[in-house]
């Protein structure tokens, strides 16, 4: 029985001493598997809805973003929400389209390097029947006052937008206070008020993109868009000033408007929208021949 637990405890020791040799251990050649992928920066773009509703930015956002290890927060509110975000340094770029605000914001010092980007224009639609009869308007604010005299329902974005900008300064050339059970202010977003207008089955100002990316979801129609005075709809982009917020990321933001404003990224814009839409949505800088923005 001795020899027996002697054999036993032996056999134990080799078995240990050869598992001891086999295993693998820790050496100065041995290599543990790491990540080669630097972490993406982050980039804040404060910009107006009617960049995200046409779906333009997902293209242009996801091009940047692959070639530059870029993650893009986007903030898309009303271009007064989004010039207030960039005058706070919560962006670090801004893209809008209310040209005096836009220079006002330049003038305080809160951006700079503005660039004129891409332009489309205004449309006032409604329902197919046209109960106001705008059709035949000689200019935009002869629309709005068909349209006030009528008492057609009107839906104002109401959201201190570009649009809503837009609308204001035609209304106020028509000399209207628009009010009243026609006129609804909804305080919310370009799809969100076009939707609106097609359950009211009323009339609204569009930029001509957002209705385009929407008019297989609603009833209703382009009913008057010949206005160059007060219907032409230009965009920028510009960089949070660095000397005013020193913790924007600016070289970034600049290697974005550089981008955007870049033959491949005017590229984008020129054929974006003309596989469903069969036209463009907007029109890039580059193709804008003598149709200046401020």
């Amino acid at each position: 029985m001795k020899n027996l637990f002697a054999k036993i405890l032996l056999v134990s020791v080799l078995i240990s001493l050869f598992s001891g040799c086999v295993q693998q251990t820790p050496t100065e050649n041995a290599t543990t598997p790491t990540s080669t992928a630097s972490t993406p920066q982050d980039l804040r773009l404060a910009t107006t809805t009617s960049t995200c509703d046409t779906g333009l930015l997902d293209v242009l956002n996801k091009k940047f973003e692959l070639e530059n290890n870029v993650k893009i927060s986007t903030i898309c509110e009303g271009t007064g929400k989004a010039i207030a975000t960039g005058e706070l340094g919560a962006a670090d770029v801004v893209m809008v389209h209310v040209v005096q605000a836009e220079l006002k914001a330049v003038a305080n010092g809160s951006f700079i390097n503005r660039s004129y980007m891409m332009y489309n224009y205004f449309v006032i639609i409604g329902p197919e029947n046209d109960p106001a009869g705008i059709r035949n308007a000689s200019n935009a604010t002869d629309a709005f006052n068909k349209i006030a005299a009528k008492q057609s329902p009107f839906i104002s974005r109401g959201d201190d937008s570009g649009t809503h900008t837009m609308e204001k300064s035609i209304w106020k050339a028509a000399n209207i206070t628009p009010a009243g059970t026609w006129y609804l202010s909804v305080g919310k977003g370009m799809g969100d008020t076009i939707i609106t207008a097609n359950t009211k089955e009323g009339y609204t100002l569009s930029d001509r993109g957002t209705y385009l990316a929407m008019k297989d979801k609603v009833n209703l129609r382009i009913l008057f868009e010949s206005d160059q005075k007060y219907l032409f709809n230009p965009y920028h982009v510009m960089a949070v000033n660095p000397a005013k917020f020193p913790n924007v990321k600016y070289d970034l933001a600049m290697k974005y408007v550089n981008f955007v404003i870049s033959p491949a990224g005017q590229e984008i814009i020129r054929n974006y929208g003309k596989d469903k839409y069969a036209e463009a949505l907007f029109v890039p800088e580059e193709d804008a021949g003598n149709v200046t923005s401020p």
